[in-house]
Protein backbone atom coordinates (compact mmCIF):
# COMPACT_ATOMS: atom_id res chain seq x y z
CA UNK A 1 0.00 0.00 0.00
CA UNK A 2 1.26 3.46 -0.90
CA UNK A 3 -0.40 5.23 2.06
CA UNK A 4 -1.45 4.43 5.62
CA UNK A 5 -4.77 6.21 5.05
CA UNK A 6 -6.47 7.71 2.01
CA UNK A 7 -9.18 10.36 2.28
CA UNK A 8 -11.72 10.55 -0.53
CA UNK A 9 -14.12 13.50 -0.88
CA UNK A 10 -11.86 15.73 1.20
CA UNK A 11 -12.50 19.32 0.20
CA UNK A 12 -9.85 22.02 0.64
CA UNK A 13 -10.69 23.21 4.15
CA UNK A 14 -11.05 19.68 5.46
CA UNK A 15 -7.75 18.55 3.97
CA UNK A 16 -6.03 21.50 5.60
CA UNK A 17 -7.39 20.58 9.03
CA UNK A 18 -6.64 16.87 8.59
CA UNK A 19 -3.04 17.69 7.73
CA UNK A 20 -2.88 19.90 10.81
CA UNK A 21 -3.88 17.06 13.15
CA UNK A 22 -2.10 14.17 11.43
CA UNK A 23 1.29 13.24 12.92
CA UNK A 24 4.22 13.18 10.52
CA UNK A 25 4.52 9.41 11.04
CA UNK A 26 1.20 8.81 9.22
CA UNK A 27 1.38 8.88 5.44
CA UNK A 28 -1.91 10.17 4.06
CA UNK A 29 -3.33 10.73 0.58
CA UNK A 30 -6.14 13.14 -0.29
CA UNK A 31 -8.58 13.82 -3.10
CA UNK A 32 -11.81 15.77 -3.41
CA UNK A 33 -13.08 13.06 -5.77
CA UNK A 34 -14.94 9.83 -5.08
CA UNK A 35 -13.39 6.41 -5.66
CA UNK A 36 -15.31 6.02 -8.90
CA UNK A 37 -14.22 9.45 -10.16
CA UNK A 38 -10.59 8.56 -9.46
CA UNK A 39 -10.92 5.27 -11.35
CA UNK A 40 -8.89 3.58 -8.63
CA UNK A 41 -8.93 -0.15 -9.25
CA UNK A 42 -6.86 -1.07 -6.17
CA UNK A 43 -7.10 0.46 -2.70
CA UNK A 44 -4.27 2.97 -2.13
CA UNK A 45 -4.15 2.45 1.65
CA UNK A 46 -4.98 0.04 4.46
CA UNK A 47 -7.43 2.60 5.86
CA UNK A 48 -9.96 4.17 3.50
CA UNK A 49 -12.08 7.15 4.53
CA UNK A 50 -15.08 8.42 2.56
CA UNK A 51 -18.08 10.70 3.03
CA UNK A 52 -21.42 10.35 1.21
CA UNK A 53 -20.98 9.96 -2.54
CA UNK A 54 -18.37 7.22 -2.90
CA UNK A 55 -19.35 3.70 -3.92
CA UNK A 56 -16.83 1.27 -2.46
CA UNK A 57 -15.92 -1.56 -4.89
CA UNK A 58 -16.92 -4.95 -3.49
CA UNK A 59 -13.45 -6.34 -4.08
CA UNK A 60 -12.00 -3.72 -1.74
CA UNK A 61 -14.00 -5.09 1.18
CA UNK A 62 -11.53 -7.91 1.65
CA UNK A 63 -8.38 -5.93 0.82
CA UNK A 64 -8.74 -2.93 3.13
CA UNK A 65 -8.23 -3.26 6.87
CA UNK A 66 -10.51 -0.42 7.95
CA UNK A 67 -13.08 1.94 6.51
CA UNK A 68 -13.88 5.25 8.19
CA UNK A 69 -17.05 7.19 7.42
CA UNK A 70 -16.77 10.96 7.80
CA UNK A 71 -20.49 11.41 7.18
CA UNK A 72 -23.00 12.23 9.91
CA UNK A 73 -24.79 8.99 9.06
CA UNK A 74 -23.32 5.61 8.33
CA UNK A 75 -26.24 3.68 6.86
CA UNK A 76 -24.21 2.76 3.78
CA UNK A 77 -21.33 1.44 5.89
CA UNK A 78 -23.72 -0.91 7.69
CA UNK A 79 -24.49 -2.45 4.30
CA UNK A 80 -20.79 -2.76 3.51
CA UNK A 81 -20.10 -4.37 6.85
CA UNK A 82 -22.59 -7.15 6.15
CA UNK A 83 -20.72 -7.99 2.94
CA UNK A 84 -17.16 -7.81 4.33
CA UNK A 85 -15.08 -10.29 6.29
CA UNK A 86 -15.50 -10.10 10.09
CA UNK A 87 -11.90 -8.92 10.37
CA UNK A 88 -12.56 -5.70 8.42
CA UNK A 89 -13.26 -2.72 10.67
CA UNK A 90 -15.85 -0.01 9.99
CA UNK A 91 -15.77 3.23 11.93
CA UNK A 92 -17.75 6.42 12.32
CA UNK A 93 -17.29 9.77 14.03
CA UNK A 94 -19.29 10.77 17.12
CA UNK A 95 -21.21 14.03 17.26
CA UNK A 96 -19.36 16.76 15.42
CA UNK A 97 -21.92 18.67 13.36
CA UNK A 98 -25.35 18.46 15.01
CA UNK A 99 -25.34 22.21 15.68
CA UNK A 100 -24.00 22.98 12.21
CA UNK A 101 -26.74 21.02 10.44
CA UNK A 102 -29.45 22.43 12.70
CA UNK A 103 -28.34 25.99 11.98
CA UNK A 104 -28.38 25.24 8.24
CA UNK A 105 -31.98 24.05 8.54
CA UNK A 106 -32.87 27.32 10.27
CA UNK A 107 -30.97 29.32 7.65
CA UNK A 108 -32.96 27.63 4.88
CA UNK A 109 -36.41 28.03 6.40
CA UNK A 110 -35.70 31.66 7.27
CA UNK A 111 -34.51 32.38 3.71
CA UNK A 112 -37.66 30.83 2.25
CA UNK A 113 -39.93 32.52 4.78
CA UNK A 114 -38.53 35.94 3.83
CA UNK A 115 -38.37 35.09 0.09
CA UNK A 116 -34.64 35.80 0.11
CA UNK A 117 -33.83 34.27 -3.32
CA UNK A 118 -36.39 36.56 -4.99
CA UNK A 119 -35.24 39.55 -2.93
CA UNK A 120 -31.68 39.07 -4.16
CA UNK A 121 -32.81 38.69 -7.76
CA UNK A 122 -34.88 41.89 -7.62
CA UNK A 123 -32.09 44.06 -6.23
CA UNK A 124 -30.98 44.91 -9.76
CA UNK A 125 -34.31 46.66 -10.37
CA UNK A 126 -34.97 47.60 -6.73
CA UNK A 127 -38.46 46.21 -7.27
CA UNK A 128 -40.17 45.35 -3.97
CA UNK A 129 -43.35 43.85 -5.41
CA UNK A 130 -43.98 40.21 -4.49
CA UNK A 131 -41.18 39.92 -1.92
CA UNK A 132 -43.14 40.47 1.27
CA UNK A 133 -42.20 37.60 3.53
CA UNK A 134 -43.36 36.43 6.93
CA UNK A 135 -42.03 36.37 10.48
CA UNK A 136 -41.58 33.02 12.20
CA UNK A 137 -42.67 34.00 15.69
CA UNK A 138 -45.62 31.81 16.75
CA UNK A 139 -45.41 29.78 13.55
CA UNK A 140 -45.61 25.98 13.87
CA UNK A 141 -42.39 24.02 13.32
CA UNK A 142 -42.71 20.24 12.89
CA UNK A 143 -39.40 18.41 13.32
CA UNK A 144 -39.48 14.83 12.01
CA UNK A 145 -36.72 12.85 13.64
CA UNK A 146 -35.65 14.20 17.03
CA UNK A 147 -32.21 12.70 17.41
CA UNK A 148 -29.10 14.75 18.05
CA UNK A 149 -29.62 17.05 15.05
CA UNK A 150 -33.39 17.17 15.40
CA UNK A 151 -33.15 18.15 19.06
CA UNK A 152 -30.88 21.08 18.15
CA UNK A 153 -33.49 22.16 15.58
CA UNK A 154 -36.16 21.99 18.28
CA UNK A 155 -34.04 24.20 20.56
CA UNK A 156 -33.40 26.74 17.78
CA UNK A 157 -37.11 26.85 16.92
CA UNK A 158 -37.99 27.57 20.52
CA UNK A 159 -35.39 30.31 20.61
CA UNK A 160 -37.23 31.95 17.72
CA UNK A 161 -40.49 31.80 19.72
CA UNK A 162 -42.00 29.20 17.42
CA UNK A 163 -44.46 26.49 18.44
CA UNK A 164 -42.41 23.32 18.06
CA UNK A 165 -43.53 19.69 17.79
CA UNK A 166 -41.42 16.57 17.34
CA UNK A 167 -42.12 13.31 15.53
CA UNK A 168 -40.10 10.23 16.46
CA UNK A 169 -40.61 6.57 17.27
CA UNK A 170 -38.07 6.90 20.10
CA UNK A 171 -39.06 9.64 22.54
CA UNK A 172 -35.77 10.22 24.32
CA UNK A 173 -36.15 13.92 25.19
CA UNK A 174 -38.48 14.70 28.08
CA UNK A 175 -38.88 18.34 27.06
CA UNK A 176 -40.07 17.66 23.48
CA UNK A 177 -43.77 17.80 22.62
CA UNK A 178 -44.07 14.58 20.61
CA UNK A 179 -46.95 14.16 18.17
CA UNK A 180 -48.04 11.95 15.27
CA UNK A 181 -47.10 13.38 11.89
CA UNK A 182 -50.61 12.98 10.51
CA UNK A 183 -52.10 14.90 13.46
CA UNK A 184 -50.00 18.05 12.94
CA UNK A 185 -49.06 18.15 9.24
CA UNK A 186 -52.08 20.29 8.42
CA UNK A 187 -51.04 22.83 11.08
CA UNK A 188 -47.30 23.04 10.36
CA UNK A 189 -45.91 26.15 8.72
CA UNK A 190 -42.47 24.53 8.41
CA UNK A 191 -41.65 20.82 8.20
CA UNK A 192 -38.03 19.74 8.72
CA UNK A 193 -36.77 16.20 8.35
CA UNK A 194 -33.82 15.22 10.52
CA UNK A 195 -34.39 11.45 10.41
CA UNK A 196 -31.73 8.84 9.86
CA UNK A 197 -32.29 6.69 6.80
CA UNK A 198 -33.92 3.28 7.17
CA UNK A 199 -35.75 1.01 4.70
CA UNK A 200 -38.99 2.03 6.45
CA UNK A 201 -38.58 5.79 5.91
CA UNK A 202 -37.18 5.70 2.38
CA UNK A 203 -39.62 7.79 0.33
CA UNK A 204 -41.38 8.89 3.53
CA UNK A 205 -42.11 12.42 2.24
CA UNK A 206 -44.14 11.53 -0.81
CA UNK A 207 -47.21 13.16 -2.33
CA UNK A 208 -49.65 11.14 -0.22
CA UNK A 209 -47.79 12.02 2.99
CA UNK A 210 -47.66 15.76 2.28
CA UNK A 211 -50.85 16.41 0.32
CA UNK A 212 -52.63 17.34 3.56
CA UNK A 213 -49.98 19.88 4.52
CA UNK A 214 -51.05 23.40 5.37
CA UNK A 215 -51.24 25.35 2.07
CA UNK A 216 -47.99 27.27 1.67
CA UNK A 217 -46.03 25.14 4.15
CA UNK A 218 -42.26 24.94 3.75
CA UNK A 219 -40.43 21.61 3.54
CA UNK A 220 -36.75 21.39 4.51
CA UNK A 221 -34.60 18.27 3.95
CA UNK A 222 -31.18 18.32 5.62
CA UNK A 223 -31.31 14.60 6.48
CA UNK A 224 -31.21 12.10 3.60
CA UNK A 225 -32.19 12.66 -0.02
CA UNK A 226 -33.83 9.25 -0.25
CA UNK A 227 -36.52 10.35 2.20
CA UNK A 228 -38.17 12.74 -0.27
CA UNK A 229 -39.20 12.04 -3.87
CA UNK A 230 -38.34 14.93 -6.25
CA UNK A 231 -41.24 14.25 -8.64
CA UNK A 232 -43.69 14.32 -5.73
CA UNK A 233 -42.10 17.48 -4.31
CA UNK A 234 -42.45 19.16 -7.71
CA UNK A 235 -46.11 18.19 -7.89
CA UNK A 236 -46.74 19.55 -4.39
CA UNK A 237 -45.11 22.85 -5.39
CA UNK A 238 -46.95 23.05 -8.71
CA UNK A 239 -50.28 22.45 -6.98
CA UNK A 240 -49.57 25.13 -4.37
CA UNK A 241 -49.65 22.72 -1.46
CA UNK A 242 -46.05 23.49 -0.56
CA UNK A 243 -45.03 27.13 -0.61
CA UNK A 244 -41.31 26.44 -0.71
CA UNK A 245 -38.70 23.69 -0.49
CA UNK A 246 -35.06 23.62 0.57
CA UNK A 247 -32.82 20.63 -0.05
CA UNK A 248 -29.26 19.97 1.06
CA UNK A 249 -29.40 16.25 0.24
CA UNK A 250 -30.62 14.32 -2.79
CA UNK A 251 -31.51 10.80 -3.93
CA UNK A 252 -28.86 9.16 -6.14
CA UNK A 253 -26.50 11.83 -4.84
CA UNK A 254 -23.34 10.14 -6.10
CA UNK A 255 -24.68 10.32 -9.66
CA UNK A 256 -25.86 13.91 -9.21
CA UNK A 257 -22.60 15.11 -7.69
CA UNK A 258 -20.47 13.53 -10.40
CA UNK A 259 -22.68 14.96 -13.16
CA UNK A 260 -22.56 18.47 -11.74
CA UNK A 261 -18.80 18.37 -11.18
CA UNK A 262 -18.10 17.13 -14.69
CA UNK A 263 -20.80 19.08 -16.51
CA UNK A 264 -22.44 15.94 -17.85
CA UNK A 265 -26.17 15.36 -18.16
CA UNK A 266 -28.00 13.38 -15.50
CA UNK A 267 -29.92 10.40 -16.80
CA UNK A 268 -32.03 9.47 -13.80
CA UNK A 269 -35.54 10.99 -14.23
CA UNK A 270 -35.74 12.00 -10.57
CA UNK A 271 -32.44 13.86 -10.88
CA UNK A 272 -33.70 15.62 -13.98
CA UNK A 273 -36.49 16.95 -11.79
CA UNK A 274 -33.94 18.03 -9.17
CA UNK A 275 -32.31 20.12 -11.91
CA UNK A 276 -35.71 21.54 -12.92
CA UNK A 277 -36.46 22.55 -9.35
CA UNK A 278 -33.31 24.67 -9.28
CA UNK A 279 -35.18 27.18 -11.48
CA UNK A 280 -38.09 27.57 -9.07
CA UNK A 281 -38.02 30.90 -7.20
CA UNK A 282 -39.25 29.18 -4.03
CA UNK A 283 -36.66 26.37 -4.04
CA UNK A 284 -33.20 26.50 -2.47
CA UNK A 285 -30.66 23.77 -3.23
CA UNK A 286 -27.29 23.51 -1.47
CA UNK A 287 -24.51 20.95 -2.20
CA UNK A 288 -24.81 18.69 0.86
CA UNK A 289 -23.08 21.34 2.91
CA UNK A 290 -25.16 21.58 6.10
CA UNK A 291 -22.46 19.81 8.12
CA UNK A 292 -19.82 22.27 6.96
CA UNK A 293 -18.78 25.00 9.38
CA UNK A 294 -15.26 25.88 10.46
CA UNK A 295 -16.02 24.54 13.93
CA UNK A 296 -17.48 21.27 12.64
CA UNK A 297 -14.60 20.68 10.23
CA UNK A 298 -12.11 21.06 13.10
CA UNK A 299 -14.05 18.59 15.25
CA UNK A 300 -14.44 16.14 12.34
CA UNK A 301 -10.75 16.27 11.43
CA UNK A 302 -9.57 15.84 15.01
CA UNK A 303 -11.87 12.85 15.52
CA UNK A 304 -10.83 11.30 12.19
CA UNK A 305 -7.16 11.47 13.17
CA UNK A 306 -7.89 9.99 16.59
CA UNK A 307 -9.60 7.06 14.84
CA UNK A 308 -6.66 6.53 12.48
CA UNK A 309 -3.96 6.75 15.16
CA UNK A 310 -5.88 4.34 17.39
CA UNK A 311 -6.24 1.82 14.57
CA UNK A 312 -2.57 2.03 13.60
CA UNK A 313 -1.54 1.47 17.24
CA UNK A 314 -4.19 -1.06 18.31
CA UNK A 315 -5.64 -2.66 15.14
CA UNK A 316 -9.12 -1.50 16.16
CA UNK A 317 -11.12 1.72 16.01
CA UNK A 318 -12.29 3.91 18.86
CA UNK A 319 -15.79 4.19 17.43
CA UNK A 320 -16.84 1.05 15.62
CA UNK A 321 -20.10 0.82 13.65
CA UNK A 322 -22.31 -1.72 15.47
CA UNK A 323 -22.60 -5.11 13.83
Amino acid sequence: MKYDVYFYEAFEEEERQLRHFLPSSVKAGFTYKTIQECNHTDPPADIISTRTQTIVPDEWLNQVKAFLSRSTGYDYYKTLRRKAKPTVHFGYLPLYCNRSVAEQAMLLWMALTRKLPVQIKQFSSFDRDGITGREVQNKVLLVVGVGNIGYEIVRIGRGLDMTVYGVDIVKKHDDVDYVNFEDKVSMADIIVTAMNLTPENTGYFNYKKLKNAKPGALFINIARGEQSIPSDIKRLLDEGILGGVAMDVYPFENELGMALRTGTEVKNPELKIVRELANYPNVIQTPHNAFNTEEAVVRKSEQSVRQIEHFINHEKLLWEIPK
